[in-house]
């Protein structure tokens, strides 16, 4: 390079030294400028472009695979039947045989009330039926004596008439002496309160010692658990294929419990409602469930898969490839060059973290599922890693 001159004339005449060195520092700086343009110029790499930088990326294969049909909803669990138990009779509640939370059988006791006050009615009933009965042989044996004598022309028809009567009258005693003792009966034995079905117990609602009128305070619910219901509801453009399905054979459910993934209940649908709600557009079905383990529980929310069909030769592809834009889903494809290409896909159901792709994509094109959001359409891209369990061209 040349030695750099600079122009000295006219400072020997300046009288003001600050000045001077003013003049000095500028032509100085001048000169570094020149310096260093020379020098980048000269041979110095200059910065590469942001965008000519590859841009690290997680990549997977699309595969082509037979994947279930089916349709996920969030549903409530119900039990298979639930009982309100009360007294029959009025009374006082002497023991409860069970303890809250209990599971108890059909038939098991529950209740005991007071038996004394509706004994001393079955004993006097009892009595009256004895003595009805006495009397009814009695009026029987003149009755039958009479209409011998009016037979033979000594009594009058009349006379004859009162005795059958009164016999028949002492008959109908009888039978309503036998029908209070039956009915009496009915009440001692509603002073046992018995379960009416299987099933599990709750909170104890009225203590031995309480007096109670007849079918007016609840004492216990009781719900039944083996089998439970799960009701869930579906968009109504569900409808017809579901109702094509259970033609054809049984529609499995499965009831995912929140935080328990593993091993989730299975059941069979059981219930469609016979009417579409018209407010919300779904149509409310149920599903069965044996719940052996007791897993499933009244009131409970669970996530309902419910299986429709398998299609076969899906194309598939980890759910965290699609990406969904302002108008439309897509996905990141690696072309041969190592380029991003911007994809639109219409994706279908997701299974297990697969999404089936309906439209846009071929088996074995290779699809970014992570580091989008450095990506652009054309960007280069740097394959750090396939996706977990994800091969070069399978799955």
């Amino acid at each position: 390079m040349d030695r750099l001159r600079f122009p000295v004339r006219g400072l020997r005449s300046h009288s003001n030294p600050n000045v001077l060195r003013a003049a000095v520092a500028g032509w100085l700086g001048a000169g570094l400028i020149l310096l260093v343009g020379c020098s980048s110029r000269n041979g110095r790499p200059q910065a590469a472009s942001p965008m000519e930088i590859p841009v690290p990326v997680t990549i997977a294969t699309a595969t082509q695979k037979t994947m279930p049909v089916q349709v996920q909803a969030i549903g409530n669990v119900e039990a298979y039947s639930t009982v309100s138990v009360r007294a029959q009779a009025p009374g006082e509640i002497e023991r409860a045989f069970f303890k809250e939370g209990q599971d108890v059988k059909k038939g098991d006791t529950l209740f005991t009330l007071d038996r004394r006050p509706y004994e001393a009615v079955l004993q006097q009933l009892e009595a009256n039926l004895a003595r009805d009965q006495a009397q009814l042989e009695n009026a029987k044996a003149q009755a039958e004596r009479n209409a011998r004598l009016f037979q033979a022309g000594i009594i009058s028809k009349d006379q004859y008439e009162t005795f059958r009567t009164n016999a028949d009258a002492l008959a109908a005693s009888v039978r309503a002496d036998e029908a209070g003792i039956e009915k009496a009966k009915v009440d001692l034995d509603y002073c046992t309160v018995a379960s009416p079905l299987d099933g599990r117990t709750g909170s104890l609602l009225v203590h031995p010692g309480n007096v109670i009128k007849e079918n007016d305070t609840v004492l216990v619910v009781i719900n039944q658990i083996h089998p439970i219901y799960v009701t869930f509801s579906l968009p109504e453009q569900y409808l017809s294929e579901i109702r094509k399905r259970r033609e054809e054979g049984p529609l499995k459910v499965e009831a995912t419990i929140p935080n328990q993934e593993s091993r989730p209940p299975e059941g069979v649908l059981s219930f469609v409602d016979n009417a579409v709600d018209t407010t919300t557009g779904t149509i409310k079905l149920k599903g069965t469930f044996q719940n052996q383990e007791s897993r499933l529980w009244p009131g409970q929310f669970v996530n309902v898969l419910v299986r429709l069909a398998t299609r076969p030769n899906a194309v598939v592809v980890p759910s965290q490839a699609v990406q969904t834009g302002q108008s439309n889903q897509y996905v990141f494809v690696v072309q041969p060059d190592m380029s991003a290409a911007l994809r639109p896909v219409s994706p279908g159901n997701t299974v297990g973290g697969e999404t089936v792709i309906e439209r846009g994509l071929q088996a074995g094109e290779k699809v970014i599922t992570d580091g989008q959001l450095r990506l652009y359409p054309g960007a280069k891209v740097m394959i750090r890693s396939l996706s977990p369990g994800k091969q070069e061209g399978g799955s």
